[in-house]
């Protein structure tokens, strides 16, 4: 397996097996919200959501940064932060990605819609035209297209065509980031914090492409919610 497959494998296997990307623990994310907030509306925890989330990403490209200016670490450890850093963006973005999409009362227990909704938000306008080709419908706002009953052939399909390009693209984007945040003498944490701020507004920019404005109201009261479990999203998203 050459190594665009190899990394197309590890993508598939984080949004399959995540525990913290199962429905009940996203589902249980979003309670927690509500139940903090009890008075705020689907749109103010969507953008508490798009708040939370950009400072977690921003701050770990600045930590990773940061590091490789510390004596001692040395390359291939900056490299191996740099690694788990990139995980945890991806992780992140789809960890935003579904609770956003349970915020709009668009279900996330199916792995393979899962898969969809976070590789399609990633993407962007590419994402949309992957999703759209497939279903053989075209929407302002398309994320609900995924809700609906779709063969499963249909979402295989679509999603294998998601996440290779998915590695393609968002390998060029956080490739250079990479190289950047290695850079000594404390400018690669400017450069991580920057990249990753940016790369991080535009996976909020293209989830509300996707998704449009959140109800006016919640359809289901919070009771009805899983109650949240310690643990279940990483510090900060």
């Amino acid at each position: 397996m050459d190594i665009t497959g190899r990394v197309e494998q590890a993508i598939t296997s984080l949004l399959d097996n995540g525990a913290r990307l199962q429905g009940p623990a996203v589902e249980g994310h979003v309670s927690r919200l509500r139940r903090a907030h009890p008075g705020e509306s689907p749109q103010q925890i969507v953008d508490r959501l798009e708040r939370t989330f950009l400072l977690a990403v921003t701050g770990s490209g600045g930590a990773v940064g940061a590091a490789a200016a510390v004596p001692g670490i040395g390359t291939a450890g900056s490299i191996a932060a740099v690694g788990a850093e990139t995980a945890f963006f991806l992780e992140a973005s789809a960890l935003f990605t579904l609770a956003v999409a349970s915020v709009h009362g668009i279900p996330v227990d199916n792995h393979e819609r899962r898969r969809a909704l976070v590789l399609a938000v990633a993407l962007g306008s590419a994402g949309m035209e992957i999703v759209e080709k497939a279903v053989g419908k075209t929407t302002k706002n398309w994320g609900a297209l995924l809700s609906g009953k779709l063969p499963t052939q249909t979402v295989r399909g679509m999603n294998n065509s998601l996440v290779h390009t998915f590695v393609t693209r968002y390998a060029v984007k956080r490739g250079a980031l990479m190289f950047g945040k290695l850079v000594p003498a404390g400018i690669g944490a400017v450069i991580g914090s920057a990249g990753n701020r940016t790369i991080g507004k535009g996976v909020i920019a293209n989830a509300r492409d996707a998704f449009g404005p959140a109800p006016a109201h919640w359809a289901v009261t919070v009771d009805a919610y899983p109650q949240p479990i310690p643990g279940d999203y990483p510090q900060g998203v």
